[in-house]
């Protein structure tokens, strides 16, 4: 049994990297690529969650736009309006239960709608081991 539980909050990236629905599409893949993340969270002005991008959700619009030479679009035009997001305040094991059921390898941490972080597989399963590292048999 872990001596502790671990919380979203206790683990996740405080500080985001997100995106703007106007933002092209090439500003956002250089930022993903700069961070190493695979999707990035959608925020407005207010800094309010509301969307998400992939690598995958991006990919075909940038394909067109390599191909024809011209401007990216924007964002929201590729953008998830539906988005899988986390409390700062749920338990890393209802995060990674999540985690084995969808897609999403990364979710935003939200307190009502308000964007406060991303927690990532990588830091899910990393927490897991800690958590099994102070292990004590019943």
């Amino acid at each position: 049994m872990a001596t502790e539980a671990l919380l979203v909050k206790d683990i996740m990236s405080k500080d985001t990297f997100f995106v703007h629905p106007e933002n092209s599409i090439t500003q956002c893949v250089l930022g993903l690529v700069q961070h190493n993340l695979s999707g990035a969270p959608v925020a407005d002005q207010h800094g309010n969650l509301i969307g998400f991008v992939s690598e995958q959700d991006m990919l075909s619009a940038l394909v067109q736009s390599v191909y024809y030479c011209d401007e990216s679009n924007r964002v929201d035009s590729v953008m998830q309006h539906n988005v899988l997001s986390v409390s700062p305040n749920q338990h890393v094991l209802q995060v990674a239960k999540l985690m084995m059921e969808a897609k999403p390898k990364v979710y935003p941490v939200v307190e009502g709608t308000r964007l406060i972080g991303v927690i990532t597989r990588k830091h899910v399963v990393r927490a897991l081991i800690q958590s099994q590292e102070k292990c004590v048999p019943v």
